[in-house]
């Protein structure tokens, strides 16, 4: 995976970091925005099987625009394409699966994560914003494992990774890793630490855009 020097990850370069992390044969589903970019890195010799909760299982990436089917289309409304043996189901069952804990990992984008897990990705609370959580509640509560993919502050400098979160929550305790422009960082009991560090980036820079105390690799 190629990075760009001294400026930490771009979205792909996120996206492919975190498909390294998926484990062979898992069940995938991937949230709106920079986690739908997952389903374009699947590491040689791997195979994921991604979900979409409108119904799908075995989506592909997307579609060159000449080759869009205007059936094919992922719970965020963009085009996918389908892998052999792929399945189509009612939403219930969707939801079934995503419920019965029969998804391996879900990566989602966030506004906050907070260090014990806690993440709020569907609301900031104020006035005229969403009025539901919509999947991602189901998502964080029934999938195994939960991987977010966000950038390390807001497009105002205010950290993503904080202590506690001022936003309504999607759900307490559930992250175990996160990936931003210019770090992995996992949840731990201690709370956060950086699992590595982007191209270009040091600790210092890190530790200065987070919210909360973060730990060094090690």
């Amino acid at each position: 995976m190629n990075a760009a020097a001294s400026t930490g990850w771009n979205r792909e370069q996120m996206a492919a970091r975190a498909a390294q992390d998926i484990p062979d044969g898992s069940y995938v589903n991937l949230g709106i925005g920079i986690p739908e970019l997952v389903a374009k890195f699947v590491p040689e010799g791997r195979e994921f099987i991604y979900h979409t909760e409108n119904g799908m299982l075995g989506m592909g990436p997307p579609p060159a625009e000449e080759e869009r089917d205007l059936d094919l289309m992922n719970a965020g409304k963009k085009y996918v394409t389908a892998v052999a043996g792929a399945a189509y189901f009612h939403h219930a069952d969707s939801f079934s699966m995503i419920r019965g804990g029969h998804i391996d990992v879900c990566v989602l984008g966030t506004m906050q994560v907070a260090a014990n897990g806690d993440i709020a990705n569907w609301s900031t609370g104020a006035p005229g914003a969403i009025p539901a959580v919509g999947g991602a509640m189901d998502l964080v509560q029934g999938v195994k494992k939960i991987y977010v993919i966000t950038q390390h502050t807001t497009k105002t400098g205010d950290p993503k990774l904080v202590e506690h979160c001022s936003y309504p929550l999607t759900g307490p305790g559930v992250v175990s890793r996160i990936y931003t422009d210019l770090a992995v960082v996992d949840v731990t009991p201690a709370g956060f630490r950086v699992v590595e560090l982007a191209p270009g980036i040091t600790f210092a820079e890190v530790e200065e855009k987070t919210g909360a105390q973060i730990l060094p690799p090690g």
